[in-house]
């Protein structure tokens, strides 16, 4: 099993560097809005791993891309512009905090191309045609997408030779504290785990007490740290909340509600602490 989860995620990083080079290149040099010469590499990075996951069968091909295409934009916009050491260094720490954490999460967690997303099968569960429309549009495309949304406040704050400020500070600390916030949560789930007393019953302890996705809450919380520092810059526009707002839709309307879900069906005690437990923010339980 192990031997087949290094070869797993060695074919997925030899697909995706192949997929990030082949889509550099693509990218027309005609172009001049730095923002569209992104979006065209998202795009088509996104499109050459849906090929690879459609080769494998298995859509968890998908899964670090949310992680790691980031990390190449957020360099590209930091080395190909004028700024400040100490304002790259505010942005970009938390940010490559925030995907070394995921993406180790995946390497932990992912068992190989044997395994493959629940998510991704339910969305996969219909007829042919149906199937991979929701395989590409709605695992691959629709993510980058929103992804993409949310990365745009970066562009004002690392292309326009911004000054540091303690706004700039403050957002920078908030977005490491929320991704902390998420490294807390997901080890605390997976110590809960580990034991074997535990199977099939409820994470109910520590931060699980307080929030039953409290590291959603911190990825929410990273995003809205992005757009704060793109807001520091002075030079964002009034309408760039639309990029953290929509993140936190997926989360509220999308991701938690399907999570569960899932819960609901293999734990039989998870209807009674959804009952008393808040959906995102850390509150007290309810009486």
């Amino acid at each position: 099993m192990l031997k087949n989860k290094i070869i797993s995620q060695l074919i997925c990083i030899l697909i995706y560097l192949i997929s990030f080079y082949l889509s550099y290149i693509l990218v027309p040099e005609s172009i001049s809005n730095i923002w569209l010469k992104i979006i065209i590499w998202h795009i088509y990075a996104t499109i050459f791993i849906y090929i690879g996951s459609v080769i494998l069968k298995n859509s968890s091909l998908y899964d670090p891309f949310w992680s790691v295409a980031p990390i190449p934009i957020a360099l590209y916009l930091a080395l190909n512009f004028e700024n400040t050491l100490i304002v790259k260094f505010l942005v970009l720490t938390p940010i490559i905090f925030w995907a070394l954490r995921l993406t180790r999460n995946w390497i932990i967690s992912w068992e190989g191309f044997e395994h493959e997303d629940f998510r991704y099968i339910d969305l996969k569960n219909t007829s042919m045609l149906r199937a991979e429309f929701n395989n590409f549009f709605g695992i691959h495309l629709f993510p980058t997408l929103i992804v993409n949304l949310s990365l745009y406040p970066l562009v004002f704050i690392l292309t326009n030779n911004s000054n540091s400020s303690i706004f700039l500070s403050f957002a920078s600390l908030f977005t490491f504290l929320a991704v902390l916030l998420e490294t807390i949560s997901d080890e605390q789930m997976r110590e809960f785990r580990k034991n074997p007393l535990n199977k099939g019953k409820t994470m109910k302890y520590k931060l699980w007490k307080y929030s039953r996705h409290p590291n959603y809450l911190g990825e929410i919380g990273f995003w809205f740290g992005i757009y704060m520092m793109g807001l520091s810059s002075g030079m964002a526009p009034f309408w760039i909340i639309i990029c953290p707002l929509t993140m936190l839709a997926l989360f509220i309307f999308v991701s938690c509600p399907m999570m569960d879900n899932r819960s609901l069906m293999n734990r039989p005690d998870y209807k009674d602490y959804m009952e008393v437990t808040s959906q995102l923010m850390l509150l007290p339980p309810k009486k």
